[in-house]
């Protein structure tokens, strides 16, 4: 497959594919990025024709995954193509250890040819990634941690299959949808909760080496006022208690397996749920690494002062980052307050401390007129370092290393260190 030609809109990045047009966007304050099949309608019924022949056996997890991991977004239709070499070769001269790959985007499909039955019911496959296995194999052979990124909640696949969990418009009855006109699951709705688990599993017996979790929040987009819930009650719960809920059943059914959630960049300064349920802490308690969407263009106009926190990108990182740092410090402090007794001779107690670390994802797209370049991604870079206090090693067990996300996956090779 050629590489996506890039349309330019200001607000939305649009790409162009053989199979149709699909407008990039992002999960984020003030700005959204996601996939929207545009060119089919919001058809997600396709499959194509590689399917999965001459795929080879599932993988092992890569033997020794990278303490600290430094990532690059792709999306499906990368992976799936010939231009991943170049990502690959890039990843070899650099940095970079690790690859952050879509297997089911904002769309709701999922990108390769997986064979669970509710998947292929929902008509909800459309093979963007031939020989998936085969791919991560190629991968672990350069040492690649491969990641899996899933979107859950926002999916206009299982939407149209299940409207019954969908999120319903109060006037029409029909399903509720954003800004973009796409739709979403019910947060609430244990059917939906099974499905993404299931998939989940079966990228991670196919070998990858861990699952990123987006759009694990209620909507926020659009009307909100005319949503209705066929599951969640707002009038005897709260939206951030129904996401822990969540958060604690993907911990429960992927025990022993690497998972990570991505969240917006306030959650690491605000001590509400901005309205969608998302509490850092309750991620701190159930993922491996939690990853703050803290791109410097999604914060407010006079964040910290700045009348375009994107034009200061050093400043907005470190301080959203130390943030991140306070919280997570001090909920691993309540933690180690509460030691369980035990009798066991020479032993003072269970310690309940977490090992959660923060991994966040860094901006390298340009928006709202603000070029990025290798200095801002650079610029970034830096500011997770000095949050974090290095060279100094004293929070370098909360430190997980960080994500660079560009939806066109065209990266600032100048900002990564060569290796």
């Amino acid at each position: 497959m050629n590489m996506p030609r890039l349309i330019l809109p200001i607000a939305t990045l649009v790409i162009a594919f053989s199979g149709g047009l699909f407008s990039l966007s992002r999960d984020g304050v003030g700005f959204n990025v996601d996939y929207s099949l545009a060119g089919a309608g919001g058809d997600s019924t396709l499959v194509s024709s590689f399917g999965s022949i001459g795929d080879i056996d599932n993988q092992e997890p890569l033997p020794n995954p990278p303490e600290v991991v430094k990532a690059l977004y792709l999306t499906g239709w990368t992976a799936g193509s010939s231009n991943v070499q170049r990502l690959i070769d890039l990843a070899k001269t650099t940095e970079i250890n690790a690859f952050v790959i879509d297997i089911k985007d904002y769309s709701g499909v999922v990108a390769y040819d997986i064979q669970l039955p509710d998947v292929l019911k929902y008509r909800a496959k459309e093979v963007r990634i031939p020989r998936v296995n085969t791919l991560i194999k190629r991968l672990h052979d350069e040492g690649i941690y491969v990641i899996a990124r899933q979107t859950v909640f926002q999916d206009p696949a299982l939407a149209k299959a299940r409207p019954d969990l969908a999120v319903h418009n109060k006037n029409t009855g029909k399903n509720w949808t954003d800004r973009k006109g796409i739709s979403w699951m019910d947060p609430s709705g244990k059917e939906t909760w099974k499905y993404n688990v299931a998939i989940a599993k079966d990228a991670l017996e196919r070998g990858f080496d861990e699952i990123n979790f987006d759009y694990i929040r209620f909507p926020s987009d659009g009307d909100t006022s005319l949503m209705s819930f066929p599951f969640y009650n707002g009038a005897t719960t709260l939206k951030k208690d129904a996401m822990r809920e969540f958060f604690r059943y993907l911990r429960s059914e992927l025990a022993g397996a690497r998972i990570s959630a991505d969240l917006f960049g306030y959650t690491a300064i605000n001590v509400d749920d901005l309205g969608i349920g998302q509490i850092i802490e309750y991620a701190y308690e159930n993922f491996d690494y939690v990853a703050p969407m803290i791109y410097p263009s999604h914060f407010n106009v006079n964040f910290i002062g700045y009348k375009k926190p994107a034009t200061n990108p050093y400043e907005v990182i470190k301080y959203a980052m130390q943030a991140g740092i306070k919280k997570l410090t001090a909920f691993n402090n309540q933690l180690l307050s509460k030691t369980q007794p035990t009798t066991e001779p020479g032993v003072d107690g269970q310690k309940l401390a977490i090992k959660s670390k923060l991994r966040p994802w860094l901006q390298d797209f340009t928006i709202y007129g603000v070029v990025y370049g290798p200095e801002q991604v650079l610029s970034q870079i830096k500011g997770v370092y000095d949050a974090f206090g290095f060279p100094d090693q004293s929070k370098a067990d909360m430190y997980g290393g960080w994500m660079l996300w560009d939806p066109a996956n065209r990266y600032s090779v100048k900002a990564l260190k060569a290796e």
